[in-house]
């Protein structure tokens, strides 16, 4: 009896002493995996702050990733050229005319198709303007001011900075007194005129720019402009 109670308490202690190595064994482990979790984790904060862009001091050199990113954007806003600065340049007093003339239909037209040519030329125009405007001043160029070369001296001609199709002050003061038919037929005469200008203007800036922005408008001149002289030829029943 005694024997089996001896073996018993032998078997138990055997037993607790390899609980005991166990244990030891799991928390050399657990402590052995959290330092190599921190190793890793001052390994990565310390990559990221050796590459990142969004904390680099007032007199840091920007890393070769973040200047490679902004050249592009740089680069795009400097592909313009003489050709497209004179585009918008001449562009500008040119609307800003046909917008003129268009804001007399409402009250002096007769025809709804011709209030509604003119709300149409309106309604593109302006927005094209404020675009040049804001193309001029990112290149550091001056914006026509209002009323300037707004009535060219040379109707029908090239006027100041090559803008064709101007209407003469004469030109705008008889169109302002007229009213009914007689002015849906002075308005779509003139206005084909001044689209052809208009046209004629975007075909070089399409020739000669470098600005993709202002290609891109200057085709939707030729494209807008062109189907709306065909419109007012049909409305004159010259087709």
């Amino acid at each position: 009896m005694h024997q089996h109670i001896s073996r018993v308490r032998r078997s138990v202690t055997a037993r607790r002493s390899v609980n005991a190595r166990r244990s030891v064994a799991v928390r050399r482990s657990a402590a052995a995996m959290a330092v190599g979790a921190a190793v890793l984790v001052l390994a990565a904060c310390g990559s990221e702050d050796d590459g990142s862009a969004g904390h680099e001091g007032h007199g840091a050199k920007p890393s070769a990733s973040s200047s490679a990113s902004s050249a592009p954007s740089s680069a795009a806003k400097g592909r313009h050229n003489d050709a497209d600065a004179a585009f918008a340049t001449g562009m500008i007093p040119h609307h800003r005319q046909a917008v003129e003339m268009a804001a007399l239909a409402p009250s002096r037209a007769r025809s709804a198709e011709v209030k509604q040519l003119a709300a149409d030329i309106k309604k593109a125009q302006e927005p094209e303007i404020r675009t040049l405007s804001g193309w001029l001043r990112s290149w550091g160029k001056p914006v026509p001011a209002e009323g300037a070369m707004d009535h060219s001296s040379h109707g029908g001609a090239d006027g100041p900075g090559g803008m064709s199709g101007m209407m003469t002050p004469e030109e705008m003061a008889k169109l302002e007194k007229a009213s009914g038919a007689a002015f849906d037929t002075a308005f779509m005469e003139l206005m084909i005129k001044h689209h052809e200008g208009a046209v004629s203007m975007a075909k070089t800036e399409q020739a000669d720019g470098s600005y993709p922005a202002a290609q891109k408008m200057a085709g939707a001149i030729i494209t807008s402009q062109s189907a709306e002289i065909a419109e007012m030829n049909r409305l004159l029943g010259r087709n």
